[in-house]
Formats: structure tokens, sequence, C-alpha cells
């Protein structure tokens, strides 16, 4: 009796923190896209343009009738006030000339063909022209979403026959543009991207916990983390590449309903035999799920390589850590009686979380 009570304690607990965690949560897990600013840069002998793909969020002043987007009627209304947010946010200067002509345009969300362009943001063209060549350039990007995870704007700079990528941060703000390409600055950038994204990629983290769960020795773990790694990273790279190419509803979606049938394993499996080709198939999605976050980063081939290597290596630095602590912690875990009834417990957690993030996503969408 004594162990059906605790049993039904670590339940009740369980889903209790569950309920809190779905509801702290909620902004980040609903979309990749919540927190993120997308910048395509341009830059010619005499001038340079953003492409800028940004949520409507931060420019909620002119979305007077709120439907997410910034119509021409309400761009032609609060152009001045827009003009002068971007002057004050984000500055394109170079050591001859360090002022430029500046002027703002609207980019029409219907002329974007990508499918990936996420529902409330909108798109805005910055451009900035000199008298003289540019030799040097420095670029000042400071306008971010308040109250996210890891707000961030991923920039691929165009310049003659080379591209390049980098990331703007609240602690990464400027960047110079000079005739050497910086390698090891973007691959650093995206190495950082690729760990944060574990991190604070809450669904793949549990995903990856709900597989562990059940517990077993090294080698079965490293088979299970291995078939994870290998899955994702090619269809991470497939996607990148535009090779394989799926609606970002539907792989947010499948990953939630991932979490939901692996820990619903948990419960009723005795023998696991089996997870490592099941961790293979549900790693496929998973690796989809990274690369929404690169998908919009284009440019020469050289520099897609390096970004998506860097940034598969930082998720796999964030995973390996990750699996290292949920082993340790449940090989400490081992001793005791009430482990079982823990994982159960935990197990039912992760189905009610894994639950709600689907109908987010999945019936959020349809509405």
């Amino acid at each position: 009796m004594n162990k059906i009570l605790r049993f039904c304690r670590l339940t009740l607990i369980s889903l209790f923190a569950a309920l809190c965690f779905t509801g702290l949560y909620h902004p980040i897990v609903s979309a990749h896209w919540a927190d993120l600013v997308v910048a395509d840069i341009l830059v010619e002998e005499t001038s340079a343009q953003m492409t800028l793909t940004l949520p409507t969020s931060l420019v909620a002043f002119a979305d007077t009738d709120g439907d997410q987007h910034i119509s021409s009627a309400e761009f032609e209304a609060h152009g001045s006030a827009l003009e002068a947010l971007f002057r004050d946010r984000i500055a394109f200067t170079q050591d001859d000339e360090p002022t430029a002509e500046f002027t703002v345009k609207r980019v029409a969300v219907e002329s974007v063909t990508s499918t990936e362009t996420p529902t409330a943001h909108s798109l805005f063209l910055l451009q900035y022209r000199w008298s003289t060549p540019i030799e040097s350039l420095s670029i000042r990007y400071d306008l971010f979403p308040e109250g996210t995870a890891k707000p961030q704007c991923l920039a691929t700079i165009y310049q003659g026959d080379t591209a390049r990528s980098i990331i703007f941060t609240p602690q990464k703000t400027t960047f110079t543009l000079t005739n050497q390409q910086p390698w090891a600055q973007q691959f650093m950038s995206f190495l950082r991207l690729g760990v944060e994204h574990i991190f604070t990629g809450y669904d793949h983290i549990l995903f990856l916990i709900a597989l562990l769960l059940p517990g077993g020795n090294l080698v079965t773990l490293l088979k299970i983390v291995t078939a994870f790694t290998v899955a994702h990273s090619l269809t991470l790279s497939l996607a990148v590449f535009n090779l394989v190419t799926l609606p970002s509803t539907l792989v947010e979606s499948i990953i939630a309903l991932s979490i939901v049938y692996v820990a619903a394993e948990n419960l009723w499996r005795q023998q696991f035999a089996h997870r490592w080709w099941l961790t293979f198939a549900f790693g496929l999605i998973h690796g989809l799920g990274f690369a929404n976050i690169l998908r919009d980063l284009t440019g020469a081939q050289s520099n897609l390589i390096l970004s998506l290597a860097s940034f598969n290596l930082g998720v796999e630095l964030g995973q390996v850590a990750i699996v290292l602590i949920v082993f340790l912690g449940l090989r400490v875990l081992q001793k005791h009686t009430w482990v079982v009834p823990l994982r159960r417990s935990i197990s039912l957690a992760m189905i009610l979380v894994g639950v709600v993030w689907f109908a987010e996503r999945a019936i959020g969408a349809i509405a």
C-alpha cells in the first residue's frame, strides 16, 4: 500500500510540474522562429542593402490592425517612425565616409517564395549608399525581441563571389567586414548557436531523456545516441541543402508525438533492444527540426558547409553533455527502491507535455 501511495504522489507531482513547464515555456516551444531575425546583406562597391525578416512584434506600433504584418498602408502611415527605429538600432558605417544615404522600403510577404517564412514576421529592405568605394564596413545590429530565451539575428553577407554567415546577439552586436574571410569567427558563431539550440530546444531534450530513462549499460546508451546522431545529421544536411523539405508545422508536430510515443513505451515495455532503430527513425524528423533554424541561411556552398558543420558539432556537444548528465543521474538513482515509480511518473509527465505541444503546433496551426 505504501508503494502505491508513493507512486501516486510522485505521479501527481510530476503531472503538476509538467503543467507548470508547458505554461512557463509556451512562447519558446511553440515555434523556433519566435525570437529569430534573419538578414540577407548585399555589399557592393558603394552601397549595401539588408533584407530584414523580423517578428512584427518588434514594430508593433506600426501594426495598427494587429494582423502580425505591416501592410502597405501601415508602412505609409508609420514610415518616418520605422525609419527612425532602424536608423537608431541598425548602422552601416565605413571609415572614409561614416554617414550614408539611408532609405527603408517595405517588402511584400507575398513576393517571398520561401515556404518557411513565418506568419508573424514582416520584411523590410534597408538601403545604404556612399559617394566613395567601401574599404572597411562596420555593421551594428541591436534590434532584438524582449522576453525571449535566445534573441539573435542570423545574417548572411554577400560580397562579390563570397558569402559569409554571422550571428548577432545582444552580447555581440557589431561586425567589421574586411577583405579577409572570418572563418574562425563564423565557425565559433555557429558552434555556439548549435549548443544554444540543443539546450533551449526543450522538445529535443525531453526526447533524449525519454530515450535514456529506462537505463541500461553504457554500450546500449551509446547505440541509442549514435543512432540519433547519424539520423539527425543526415536529414539536417539534406534539409539545409534543400534536398529534403517538409512543412515546419508537420515536423514540429511529429517531434512532439515522438516524445509521447517513447515516453508511453517506457510505461508498458520491458525490453528495449529495438530502441536504437526507433531512435534512428525519429532522429530523421528531429534533424529536420534542427534544420529549420538554418534553412534561411543561403549562400555559397563552402559557406553552407562551414555553417552546417559547426552548427552540427555544437548540437552534438550539447547532446553529449545532456546524455552524460542523464546517465550519471540514473546511475545514482539505481540504488533507491523508488527509482521505478519515479521513472514511470516522469514518463507520464512527458506524455502530458508532448500532447500539449502537439496540440499547440498541429491544432494551433489549423485554427
